[in-house]
Order: C-alpha cells, then structure tokens, then sequence
C-alpha cells in the first residue's frame, strides 16, 4: 500500500478530526504510505485545490476539535451533482470524472467517513471499480451494521445537559418544557438523554403519538403534586396517521429538512392551559469537542480503517460489534437503517419508570 486518501461527507460530527488522524498516523507509522486528504467531500477531486498532503505535522493537535480540517458536504453527491452549464443550472452524474481523479491519484484505497448517505455513494463507486473502505459517522446513530456510531455520544451529552438545565427553571416557574431533539428519522438522542436527563413523555419516530395522550401525561403529573414537566421531542417524531413536520421539502439536490413538531406540541399544550416554552437545540448537538468515549471510538474506526485496506478488504465498512471493530460488506450495513426497537429494553425501561410515549390510551 503506496497512497490512500480520506475524505469526510455529509454534517459533521464530533469525532471526525479524530479519524484523520488516527488514518493519518496509522498509514505513516505502520505502512509507509503516503496520504491524501480531499477537502469537502467528494467535490474534492474535481475541484482546484480540492487534494491535500496529510502529514503527522497536518494532524498534530486534532484530536480535540470538532468539525473536520477537511471541510464536509452534505450536498456533494457526484451521481447528482447541481452545477451551472452555460449559464444553466443542472443536475449532473459526475461520477466518471470523480473516478477518474481518483485513477490519476494512483490510490489504493480511499477511506470515506460518512453516513448512511455517505456511505452509499461510496458503495456505488466500489461498485465501479473505486477501493473504498468505510467509516460510520453520525450523531443519529442510524448507521447500520454497526452497534454504534462515533459523534452521538457527545450529542447525547449535550442534550442531557439541556434537560439538566431546563428542569431547574421548568420546576421553579411550574412550567412544560419541550425540547426539539435531532435525530431524523431515529430517536435515538431522544429516547437516550430522555431517560438520562428525566424526561416525562418522550416523543419518537418509531413510535407514532397522540396530543391527548400526552396531555393525559402532564394533567396526570399536576394532579400528582408535580407541576411542571420535561418533554423530548425526536424531530421526526409524527403523530398517529400523521406525517413528519418539515421545514423545507425535498428534491434531487436538497434533503428534506426536519423541524417545527416541537412547536406544534407546544402550541397544543399551551392551548390547553399550561404555559409552555419550546427549545430546539439543534446544531448546537453537532459542534464543540468530542467526549472520550467518540475520541476513542474513532480513532479505533480510523485505525482499523487503514488496516482494512492494507489486508485488501476493500468494499467494507469498520463497524463496533461485540466492543470489537471488524470489518462488513457495505452492502450488509447499509440494507437496512437502524431504528430505535420499540419492543427493546430501552423503551421498555422507560416505560418501567412512567415515562410517556404518547401511543398510550386515554
């Protein structure tokens, strides 16, 4: 192995400075090799300056920054790719120029950290004949394959620091405080700093809710002697025969973007006569430095990355299965998005404590 390559696509995660280095470090110290970095994601390759010489100087003092010395993407897909054409804008497949780049680069391998978005277009290229190797990276945790992903530990972290914060003014002021969680189309951060944080109803993709139910949970607490409660919000949580609340739609460029469930909850709640404020939290769960544990995380998926491609297994993902990084086919990780399990002991802890799900009868 001569010459690899990283890239990072898709939103940023804590974590993924530490994955380049630990790719960096690792191809230098152990096999030799020189390494590429491609700077905002697959546009990289076919953009001026978009190919950079990783050093061990280049990564020295990383590993405790957020975001990504590389830049990212989340809209870089070369198989729909939106450029102006003579004055035009079009919607082109650029992927022939992009593997074309990468023959000229002579890499034998290319490790790409993304998610699950990411991560097919990686597969796509290995399909094409393109090295790749994978890395899971999201704060979502919806990556497949993989037990967990690096970046939702410190979002969980911050989250739970929210509601930590949030209780003490919802008890003093005897007020219902929503927090707007993200999370897609998993409740992951919801249901795990829900329950971390003492959350009174918490409010999932997976689990299609009803506005009287929760209600029921909140005159229930005041009844109780309680008078103010904490809910957590999934931005794709919807409610039952309902769809998830968007706050721009789709097409063949942009994603759909989540957001505004929190507010219509609140809005609900407050009409019924409890004061309410409604927090979103937002892309303050993808920034700032990682915790331990994602640093770790991370630099064993970077590590392994490397000497996945070095054994020839390219077309792979590292993933964390039983406190061990081994390696799956792509194709295996990404069949099937992981979700929340409904029936799984972390609903079923919550429930245990009284928590709310809002599928509950009235």
């Amino acid at each position: 192995m001569k010459r690899i390559a990283v890239l990072t696509g898709g939103g940023d995660a804590p974590g993924l400075n530490a994955v380049i280095r630990a790719v960096t470090k690792t191809a230098i110290n152990v096999y030799g090799c020189d390494v590429l970095g491609i700077r905002d994601g697959y546009d990289g390759f076919i953009t001026p300056g978009g190919v950079m010489p990783l050093d061990l100087g280049a990564v020295r003092g990383i590993l405790p920054l957020g975001g990504t010395i590389l830049g990212t993407a989340n809209r870089g897909n070369p198989f729909a790719r939106k450029v102006l054409r003579d004055g035009k804008e079009m919607v082109l497949d650029v992927s022939d120029e992009i593997i074309t780049a990468i023959k000229e680069l002579e890499l034998d391998a290319l490790i790409v950290i993304g998610g699950d978005g990411t991560l097919h277009i990686a597969m796509e290229l290995g399909a094409k004949g393109v090295p790749v190797v994978g890395v899971p990276k999201t704060i979502d945790n919806d990556v497949g394959g993989t037990e967990v992903t690096f970046g939702f530990d410190t979002a969980l972290m911050i989250a739970t620091e929210a509601f930590d914060r949030l209780h003490t003014t919802a008890e003093a002021l005897h007020r219902v405080m929503v927090l707007e969680l993200m999370g897609r189309e998993a409740g992951f951060i919801a249901l795990h700093s829900g329950v971390s944080g003492g959350a009174d109803v918490i409010l999932i993709p997976e689990i299609p809710f009803k506005l009287e139910s929760v209600l029921k949970k909140i005159r229930q607490r005041v009844e109780s002697g309680s008078r103010f409660s904490l809910l957590a919000i999934s931005e794709g949580a919807k409610l039952l025969g309902g769809e998830p609340v968007y706050q721009r739609t789709g097409d063949e460029i942009y994603v759909p973007r989540l957001g505004g469930i929190g507010q219509e909850v609140g809005q609900y709640i407050e009409a019924q006569g409890f004061e309410t404020r409604v927090t979103v939290l937002g892309h303050v769960q993808r920034g700032g430095s990682p915790t331990a544990f994602d640093r770790w995380l991370a630099t064993r998926f970077g590590a392994a990355a490397v000497r996945t491609a070095a054994g020839g297994v390219l077309g792979h993902m590292v993933a964390l299965r039983e406190a061990q990084i081994v390696p799956i086919a792509l194709n295996e990780a990404l069949a099937v998005p992981k979700r929340v399990d409904v029936n799984g002991d972390g609903v079923l802890t919550a429930r245990g404590l009284g928590i709310s799900f809002g599928d509950e009868c009235c």
